[in-house]
């Protein structure tokens, strides 16, 4: 709980300083500013549209993972929660590598920024925010990994009773579970089940931590950049295409959520600021749409620098975090009907995610 808030409190000023510089940016380098088929007043009530549709797909996706754990179809440890995480990680995969890091290689390599000179064509420099944020990204999960378990066992240890030093006996407080020590000199090897679903719990809440964050940062900019435009053309196959991509990326986040055990308070936390954040990008955008320029070469720069890393977080995250570890199972990797299942659902919701970037 207190580093989901340090999270949010940490990223709440660079989302602060975007929507700064993105209302600034006007008084940059301007580029072309479209103005063909602008209708303010079409385009705002499209946009309210938008609010409703997307905070209502983003929290039905959220909660149908958080909700469906009271099914014993949708546990955490059924077949079928097998199938719905692989599924949500093909359509955070597809974010990451179909619809934002394009948009990120697009954005710094637009002719706008380089109409005064260089060349647009020379260093991929979304590609190198994109590695430097997936590697920043493994650094971040392992000391938050590391430090979490240090200061659990720590604690937790004399409290469990599950032996500590100079125990003659290794007790764990659930039943049907059983600690075992082992003596090499003064020191007692542990090893328990409860402890291992314990570093298995806390490896679970950092994903969902950072890929929150991930996330976050992906839906204030597209929030922003829908909520700036003043085209009800544009608009409209935004509407759609942006509500089922929050409900996807909702079912994503809400399994991770599901399996990193926190308690109720937090997962509203949690479910609460991804619901909302796209939402709030559009009214900032409607708020700054007078000045924001969507053209300008800063615009361009701060929105392709934030895409990539939001493409590298969310690439590392679904690869690494939510893939390689159901992948190699033993559950999964002995049951050969579950892994038809379990590749069939990640190919679906890649490909339908990857589907979605016709329209947004």
């Amino acid at each position: 709980m207190g580093a989901t808030n340090h999270t949010l409190q940490a990223l709440l000023p660079w989302l602060l300083l975007f929507v700064h510089q993105a209302a600034a940016a006007s008084g940059g380098f301007e580029c072309t500013t479209a103005t063909d088929g602008a209708d303010k007043q079409g385009a705002t009530k499209l946009k309210l549209v938008a609010i409703a549709s997307i905070l209502t797909a983003g929290a039905a996706g959220v909660l149908v993972p958080v909700l469906g754990r009271s099914m014993a179809a949708l546990r955490p440890d059924g077949d079928i929660f097998f199938a719905v995480k692989a599924f949500a990680a093909g359509v955070i995969l597809a974010t990451g590598i179909v619809h934002i890091l394009p948009a990120a290689f697009d954005g710094l390599t637009s002719p706008c920024i380089y109409k005064g000179g260089g060349d647009r064509n020379g260093f991929p420099f979304a590609g190198l925010v994109a590695m430097s944020a997936a590697m920043a990204t493994m650094v971040i999960d392992s000391l938050a990994a590391g430090y979490y378990r240090r200061s659990h066992f720590s604690k937790a240890r004399p409290l469990d009773n599950i032996d500590i030093p100079g125990d003659e006996e290794g007790r764990a407080d659930h039943p049907h579970v059983h600690a075992h020590g082992h003596s090499h000199g003064d020191a007692i090897v542990v090893s328990s089940p409860e402890e291992a679903a314990i570093a298995d719990t806390i490896r679970h809440r950092v994903v969902s931590q950072v890929l929150e964050l991930g996330i976050l940062v992906h839906s204030v900019i597209i929030g922003v950049s829908l909520g700036a435009s003043v085209r009800p053309s544009t608009i409209k196959p935004l509407v759609g295409a942006l509500s089922f991509h929050q409900f996807f990326e909702g079912i994503g986040l809400g399994g991770c959520i599901v399996q990193a055990n926190f308690k109720v308070r937090a997962t509203i936390i949690m479910a609460t600021f991804f619901s909302l954040t796209a939402p709030v990008g559009i009214v900032l955008g409607i708020a700054i749409s007078s000045s924001y320029n969507v053209h300008s070469s800063t615009a361009f720069i701060i929105e392709g620098v934030f895409n990539s890393a939001s493409a590298g977080i969310l690439i590392y995250m679904s690869l690494v975090d939510l893939l390689a570890k159901d992948f190699n199972n033993p559950k999964l990797q002995t049951n050969t009907k579950l892994q038809l299942m379990t590749y069939l659902a990640l190919f679906l919701g890649a490909g339908m995610m990857s589907m979605l970037a016709i329209w947004a």
